[in-house]
């Protein structure tokens, strides 16, 4: 059974179907593109104990379409009155889902058949855990592999927040990685107060390390996700605001008590902010070019 629902609380699903473990959150706005490709991979996930909320934005394209087309009793599909800003969205996608523990994947991103499953496990081990993340590949408009097996350097297994902290501001941007690659609770992101509106640009680090100041956080070494990199993404926009918002974050991170950063983490990430830009462009760049070979 799949459900349109209108405004949050409004449907009869969730208060048929028992409470499931995990919630995959899928907000979508005009995703048609890709959006079908990324509803598979959640669905083929090994670990079936999950809920896919797919949240509607006020697309006007097929996206709706394509969710309902989707005849999996774990879908469940809410759309918004009106459009809503980007981190108004991601956080109703979560007041509605109903599980625990939270996943959000982005209308053009995909999972691993096993990404539930490897990342549920620790979660439900460890309550001392507030952040699982693996890494990702980065794939290019055709789903093909441009940069393999990225993401967590120096983050391998379990670390403090403060560790995790230092290892952000040396690295000069996100080494954590984006939403689709993270697993959290949902209790501690309502408790740090969710998706920050006024950080559209680094949403996702920006909520890791406060989850991380409720709990540890463990890196898997398995690439258990991948991040599309296509001309149409918010990220391939916004170069100038996401490297201005990550230099404000690094220096926020610095003067905060809490993570203790040193005075020599500071210096090496701002060093290094610069080469992670001329990164994230250069990907950006082979994905185009990658796009327009493959349409010549």
């Amino acid at each position: 059974m799949v459900q349109d629902g209108g405004s949050a609380g409004s449907g009869t699903v969730a208060a048929v179907l028992p409470i499931p473990s995990v919630s995959v959150c899928l907000p979508v706005y005009n995703g048609e593109r890709f959006l079908a490709e990324t509803i598979r991979s959640v669905l083929d996930q090994t670990y079936r104990d999950f809920e896919l909320v797919v949240l509607d934005n006020g697309s006007t394209d097929q996206s709706g379409s394509i969710a309902r087309s989707f005849a999996d009793p774990r879908v469940r599909i809410e759309r918004n009155r009106e459009t809503l800003p980007q981190a108004d969205n991601w956080n109703r996608v979560v007041e509605l889902a109903r599980g625990p523990l939270i996943k959000v994947v982005c209308a053009d991103d995909l999972l691993h058949p096993r990404c539930l499953e490897l990342q549920v496990a620790p979660m439900d081990s460890d309550p001392g855990l507030a952040v699982v993340a693996a890494r990702r590949h980065m794939i290019d408009e055709q789903s093909r592999v441009i940069v393999p097996r990225r993401g967590l350097k120096g983050l391998i297994g379990v670390h403090t927040g403060v560790e995790v902290a230092r290892r952000v501001v040396r690295s000069g941007s996100n080494p954590i990685g984006e939403s689709n690659n993270v697993l959290f609770r949902r209790d501690d992101f309502f408790t740090v107060g969710g998706w920050k509106t006024d950080r559209a640009n680094v949403m996702d680090i920006d909520l890791w390390l406060r989850l991380l100041q409720l709990g540890d956080f463990l890196g898997l070494p398995e690439t258990l996700a991948a991040f599309r990199i296509s001309s149409d993404s918010i990220s391939s926009h916004s170069d100038e605001e996401l490297y201005t918002q990550q230099r404000m974050l690094i220096e926020e991170i610095g003067d905060s008590p809490y993570f203790q950063v040193r005075g020599i983490d500071l210096a090496v990430g701002r060093a290094l902010a610069p080469a992670g830009r001329a990164r994230r462009r250069a990907l950006y760049t082979l994905s185009k070019v990658a796009s327009r070979g493959n349409g010549a």
